[in-house]
């Protein structure tokens, strides 16, 4: 079982993360976890922040030299705009310079207030800050490594923004195309739809506004029989909707072609299973996502994330209440994105990567990746072939794992 916890606040000394149950022997790097923060900050439409938000990575516990001890993997991030912050965000018994009372709509700002009984709405926010992804990045650097080990890679790009949308028929991107899909201002696959959503980002910025958007996360090569159907909390479409919906700012979550099939009749909102001497099990589509009963099914895996506009605006509009003088008044304005939408397609992988890393240790178990990878191989062999099809990477992509050999547009998911 893979577990992990993050603490820290947007604008205090530190983030932290510790995770719990990799096995000895996995290789990590620091440049792996700064490259994957890197992503974080991607995409046209970010804030200020992001140039020069820079993320100091220490390792501070559970490697050496270069690899998994099995113990548990702290890691901190520090935050370099701490010494402007020293006396706000300080530990130490005090107050602060400025105290904020009017709680912005679309936050936690006011339900966490009523809650802990804040007088503060920083107080909420600086926990509630989507800075806090950034550790959830670092922990899901280390899931993706070890599902690398295992045949698996997770790709995101951005499917809408805004208005702005991809045709349905568009190519899916591979494994392969990542870097072409971070290189894209806005981390979309498709030219047309770049070029689009860069125009939707422009006209919001004009006016002070924000966008939200939806990522498709694809996970390649994700064998068959993680997740289960024997109880709610095994299984691994429900995991990986909680998970994805704990992202800040996430109000939405789909896998494979759930709402389209809810208005198709049964006779065309499943996946065939036809049986191939050299494949083995085959589909001919993918509309399930890959999930069937809870339980991956070795097709390509599918999750849309749908990300509501920011609610802090440039150009603050949203009404409000003091809640010292209760007179009405607009939210105050924080530094902030037109969109963040690139960035939580990041995000959302690590997500992924984390629920699918969990349910392959849970599957496959040991103590040492050696053992861990050898009891893969052996229950994938025991299956005769992985039950695959319409699923793989680009023909010639490597790591995509058994029985993922179509191309990405045999089927429309």
């Amino acid at each position: 079982m893979l577990r992990f916890l993050t603490a820290g606040e947007s604008h205090g000394r530190a983030l932290v993360v510790i995770v719990e149950g990799l096995p000895a022997g996995l290789p990590v790097e620091a440049s792996d976890i700064a490259s994957e923060l890197a992503r974080r900050r991607l995409g046209y439409g970010r804030g200020p922040r992001m140039r020069f938000e820079a993320d100091e990575i220490s390792l501070v516990g559970g490697i050496r030299h270069g690899r998994t001890l099995g113990s548990p993997v702290a890691i901190e991030i520090a935050n370099t705009e701490w010494p402007k912050w020293t006396e706000e965000m300080s530990p130490e018994p005090g107050a602060p310079s400025k105290v904020l009372t009017q709680p912005r709509p679309g936050h936690a700002d006011l339900p966490g207030m009523l809650k802990y009984g804040f007088e503060d709405a920083r107080d909420v926010l600086e926990r509630a800050s989507a800075r806090e992804t950034a550790a959830r990045v670092a922990a899901g650097t280390l899931a993706k490594l070890l599902l690398t080990q295992l045949g698996v890679s997770i790709v995101s790009h951005i499917v809408a923004l805004g208005e702005a949308t991809v045709p349905a028929d568009s190519a899916r991107p591979g494994p392969a195309d990542l870097d072409n899909i971070d290189q894209s201002a806005v981390r979309c696959f498709d030219p047309a739809g770049e070029k689009a959503m860069v125009a939707a980002v422009k006209a919001a910025a004009k006016v002070g506004d924000s966008l939200g958007g939806i990522a498709e996360v694809l996970a390649y090569g994700v064998p068959v029989g993680l997740g289960s159907h024997v109880h709610w909390d095994r299984k691994l479409d429900a995991n990986l909707a909680q998970a994805l919906m704990s992202i800040q700012a996430v109000k939405g979550v789909e896998i494979g072609e759930g709402w389209d099939n809810a208005a198709r009749r049964g006779s065309d909102a499943h996946d065939a299973i036809h049986y191939d001497d050299v494949e083995g099990y085959v589909r001919p589509t993918d509309r399930a996502g890959g999930i069937e009963g809870g339980i991956s099914n070795g097709a390509l895996l599918v999750a849309r994330v749908a990300m509501k506009p920011l609610a802090t605006l440039n150009r603050p509009v949203l009404q409000t209440v003091d809640v010292v003088t209760k007179e009405s008044t607009v939210s105050f304005r924080e530094r902030t994105d037109v969109t963040a939408v690139p960035a939580m397609g990041v995000v959302a992988e690590s997500m992924t990567a984390l629920v699918l890393a969990t349910e392959a240790l849970r599957k496959f178990g040991g103590d040492s990746l050696a053992e861990i990878v050898r009891n893969r191989d052996g229950f994938v062999a025991s299956l005769g072939s992985t039950p695959s099809s319409a699923v793989g990477p680009p023909p010639g992509d490597v790591g995509a794992g058994a029985g993922a050999t179509a191309g990405p547009d045999s089927a429309t998911g």
